[in-house]
Order: structure tokens, then C-alpha cells, then sequence
């Protein structure tokens, strides 16, 4: 895949995620190679980080420093050296943000996670947002502000081999320990899990086997993955976030929800969109057939985490977690 292909394929996640189309045009179409990805959305985040420390005003500091997260982490999706410093400084951008916009946001890290807990103490619940194969807490920016304008608490986490974590962890399969860790550290009776691509896996399997687990939502999330029809990309990348090839191969070969999805009692609101089609990953109309309280929400001109398609599903995502989680309308 050459530089314009690559860009075109990440453009509806990239905007999705929230980064100025204008701008991803303008870096995007001085590509000569995907090896430039990297370094060319590194330099457009420390543009970024200079303009927050000329801004006029907190406000334009932290927005500067969120976008200067958001570009960061999309350094890391294609190939690149140094993806791990990029990730850490994605992090360190989304630190900086919230300390200037939400002095109250707290950074809550533990065995195999680490993220911030954003909104009011006496909220009405506490969401957890789940990242998926090579997204991060930094890519859900939007998602999390939908939830907190509802009066929610979210916890935005990375998890193992996940986004700051991911150079020193490795992907788990019993994903729903991470999230009882998660629960037991914010210190709540019950949560409610939004799970986005691979997090979807995550969020479901943690639904069927966590009880505190009272509300759930995947996007773009796999019932079943089958390592040998997987494109060699996503095998690629799986085999860095597992530890190899091996591993990688072991880890979906765990990728199945058929025997879990009767065991989530916690409503549950799947999204698909009709254009996500991704060889040797089956999408999740399954998981919500089988699910006890499962609802199919598929998108006919949605492709993969649906950048394209936000009014179609964020909203009515927002509603159900916030309904389900505090029992009153949202």
C-alpha cells in the first residue's frame, strides 16, 4: 500500500478521532512513503505543543495540547521506529490538556492499565472506554466528551499493549481482569464499558464474566477472529501487540464470543457498520443475537469505528450506557 492508499484508508479514522480534515489533507498529501507517516504527524503535534505555549488563555493551551495528543497517537498506525516515544508523548500531551481544562481529572494507573478518570464526584455513573488493536485512549476524545455532557464519570484507559503501555506490555486474553482491577481502583459498586474495535472483544468478555459490569456497548467490535484469512497487516500488528507471531496467534485463537455472549447480562448495544469488512473478522451481529439483552445497531454507510458516520451512533451509544447505567433518561 503506497502513502495515498494508507492515507485514504485512515482518513475517516483519523477525522473521526477528531483531527482537522483541512489539516490532515495538507499533511497527508505531501506523503512520498508510508514511512513518513510517522515522522510527519510527530512534527504536526510539537506544531501543536508550540502553539499551546504561545496561546493567549488556558482554554487555547488545552485545546492545542488534546490535538496535539490526537496526532501523536495517530503517528503510531503506520509502521514507525519510534512509535513508543510517540505514545508516551501522546500521553503526556493528554496529561498536560486536562491539568489546564479539568484540574479534577485524576490519572489512575494500576496492573495492565493506566488512563484518567474525568468528571464530577458525584456523578451518575462511571463509564470505562476500552481501545481496541492499535488505538489508544487518546483516539476517543470525542466519545468521552459525549458521555461526560451527560453527566457521567469516564475512565479513558489503555490497557495491555495498549497506547502508553504498549512498549513494555503485551495483549491478555482474560481481559475481564484488567477491567475488575480498573473497577476495584476507581472505587465504584459497577461500571459501564464502551469497547471500540479489538476493545469490543474486550468489553464483551468482561461483560460476560465481570458482574460489576452493568451496562455495555461495542463499536466495530469482533465476535470471531480467524488468524489464518487476517489480513498480513493486521497479523503484523497484532504479532507486536502480542509479543510475536506465536503469541499473537495463541491470542485469537481466544477471539471467540459464541460460548461468552449468553453470559452478558448487562444490556448490551452493538454497532457495526455495513462497510467494515476486514478478512478473517467476523462482525457482531452474532454477539448481539446471542447476548440476553442484545441490541444490533448496523450502519449502512459505516466503515470501521464508523469515523463516518458519528450522528448515526454516538448519540443513541451516549443514550443507552447513560440510561442503562443510572436507570433515568439521559
Amino acid at each position: 500500500m503506497n502513502a495515498t492508499e494508507f492515507a485514504a484508508a485512515q482518513w475517516t479514522r483519523a477525522t473521526g478521532a477528531g483531527v482537522d480534515p483541512h489539516e490532515y489533507r495538507r499533511v497527508t498529501d505531501g506523503l512520498t512513503s508510508v514511512a513518513d507517516w510517522g515522522p510527519s504527524f510527530v512534527r504536526v503535534a510539537h506544531g501543536h505543543l508550540q502553539r499551546a505555549a504561545g496561546a493567549g488563555s488556558d482554554l487555547s493551551a488545552g485545546e492545542h495540547l488534546l490535538m496535539a495528543a490526537r496526532w501523536f497517537h495517530l503517528a503510531t498506525l503506520a509502521p514507525y521506529a519510534e512509535a513508543p516515544r510517540a505514545a508516551a508523548e501522546a500521553d503526556d500531551a493528554l496529561g498536560r490538556a486536562l491539568a489546564v481544562l479539568e484540574p479534577g481529572a485524576r490519572r489512575v494507573s494500576g496492573e495492565g492499565f493506566t488512563g484518567w478518570l474525568r468528571g464530577p464526584a458525584d456523578a451518575r455513573g462511571t463509564v470505562v472506554v476500552v481501545p481496541g488493536l492499535d488505538s489508544a485512549k487518546e483516539e476517543f476524545l470525542d466519545l468521552v466528551s459525549a458521555l461526560l455532557a451527560r453527566g457521567l464519570a469516564v475512565f479513558a484507559m489503555d490497557g495491555p499493549g495498549q497506547g502508553a503501555l504498549a512498549a513494555t506490555t503485551t495483549f491478555v486474553p482474560d481481559y475481564e481482569r484488567v477491567v475488575g482491577r480498573v473497577v476495584d481502583a476507581l472505587g465504584v459498586p459497577r461500571v459501564g464499558l464502551v469497547g471500540l474495535s479489538l476493545g469490543g472483544y474486550f468489553a464483551a468478555r468482561a461483560a460476560a464474566l465481570e458482574p460489576r459490569v452493568t451496562a455495555v456497548a461495542t463499536v466495530s467490535g469482533p465476535f470471531r477472529l480467524d488468524w489464518d484469512d487476517l489480513p498480513p497487516p493486521v497479523r503484523d500488528i497484532m504479532a507486536g501487540r502480542a509479543g510475536g507471531a506465536d503469541a499473537a496467534r495463541e491470542f485469537v485463537r481466544h477471539v471467540d464470543l459464541t460460548a461468552l455472549a449468553p453470559r452478558i447480562a448487562a444490556p448490551l448495544l452493538v454497532v457495526d457498520g455495513d462497510q467494515d469488512v476486514i478478512p478473517g473478522v467476523t462482525n457482531g451481529e452474532w454477539l448481539a443475537r446471542l447476548a440476553p439483552h442484545g441490541t444490533y445497531l448496523s450502519v449502512p454507510h459505516g466503515d470501521h469505528l464508523l469515523g463516518n458516520a458519528r450522528p448515526d451512533w454516538l448519540p443513541l451509544l451516549s443514550d443507552h450506557i447513560t440510561h442503562t447505567l443510572t436507570g433515568t433518561p439521559a
